[in-house]
């Protein structure tokens, strides 16, 4: 007989168990090489600690912020660790942490607040984009790779004072646009390791419409298995009923992950814009109305230190707080609502053995 179950930094859990989760978050990540240059007015800003004065500039430029974008210092920890704190108390039961290869994963700290908090950690192996590669990861085979991912599945990553910490999924696996040579090995090794251990994976799209379409077929190709697959950051590359809808057909889960996050100018992306939540509600009820209720996430994929209470920001409690509501003003029923943030998690999730 199978036995299903959730792999979490604390061990495996039976995924019934998992309750209300967040499906894509950071806790503790390197993001310096994602550093943007900010207008000459608002430099002088956005070089120091995030104080009353400059907050604005830093929700407004939040990548030209070195102090912002270091997620790894101990004053973040602490941040983190106080919103994690509130989010168990808000109802949140689990947080899927994405942090890759390439960001500098960090799997003591994960237990660490898995210990302090009870909140269930859910841990990711894969690779990260091309950009933030060293050239000795560049040149891995996609025999290396899912090797790789497959042993820090199965037996797990050493980790001093702790063990042994097992991954729970393959993730976030970045690509950029055009997808490069590596970043289609990576691609390509999470798929062959998904079809052999039935793990979940979750892949983080370029800023482009095609980049989600051109993902999946890369991944179908070599094997992997569409149910146990999440496309992220639908929210800021899909922004188009029409296609998001075409994209819904090929059987992954539709991920809407940038919860809370609003702002006039995308930096990472100046041609195109951040939607609203208001915006993002409009998307899932799209998704509910056409038959795809039970293809929905909903995250917030937290990253800089802006976005945590401590700093002025909605942190990791700001869906269970201000947006569950909103969806049932919208007329969501409970059932639907306890589908999308209890029962897909569960569902995407689950690995058999």
């Amino acid at each position: 007989m199978e036995k299903r179950k959730t792999i979490t930094v604390r061990g495996e859990l039976d995924p019934k168990k998992l309750g209300f989760t967040l499906t894509h978050e950071h806790l503790s990540l390197d993001f310096n090489k994602f550093y943007t240059s900010p207008p000459t007015n608002a430099k002088p800003h956005l070089n120091s600690k995030i104080t009353l004065e400059n907050l604005g500039y830093i929700r407004q430029y939040p990548y030209s912020s070195i102090y912002n974008i270091n997620f790894q210092d101990s004053e973040s920890h602490d941040a983190v660790l106080s919103d994690v704190l509130y989010y168990k108390c808000s109802g949140g039961s689990t947080i899927v942490e994405n942090t890759s290869h390439g960001l500098n994963r960090n799997l003591k700290f994960l237990y660490d607040i898995s210990e302090a908090s009870g909140v269930h950690i859910i841990a990711g192996t894969g690779h990260y984009v091309h950009g933030v590669q060293s050239d000795s990861v560049i040149q891995m085979t996609i025999e290396e790779m899912s090797d790789l991912y497959t042993k820090e599945i199965l037996f797990g990553v050493p980790v001093e004072g702790v063990g042994l910490i097992q991954c729970g999924i393959i993730g976030e696996v970045g690509s950029s646009w055009p997808i490069t040579a590596f970043e289609r090995k990576a691609i390509q090794a999470t798929a062959e390791t998904q079809n052999i251990l039935n793990c979940p994976v979750t892949f983080h799209p370029g800023r482009d419409k095609n980049a989600p379409f051109e993902i999946i077929r890369l991944y179908l190709e070599a094997g992997g298995k569409p149910n146990k697959c999440v496309m992220s950051h639908l929210d800021r590359t899909l922004m188009h009923s029409e296609d998001l809808l075409e994209f819904a057909k090929l059987g992954t889960f539709c991920q809407f992950d940038l919860f809370g996050t609003e702002c006039s100018y995308y930096q990472l992306n100046p041609s195109s814009y951040m939607q609203s939540d208001e915006q993002r509600l409009e998307q899932i009820q799209t998704l509910i109305n056409s038959g795809y209720e039970k293809r929905i996430l909903m995250s917030h994929d937290i990253h800089t230190k802006h976005r945590l209470v401590k700093y002025g920001g909605h942190g990791y409690s700001h869906i269970l707080n201000n947006i569950l509501m909103r969806l049932i003003s919208k007329g969501l029923d409970i059932q639907t609502i306890d589908t999308i943030t209890v029962g897909n998690p569960s569902e995407w999730l689950e690995t058999s053995t």
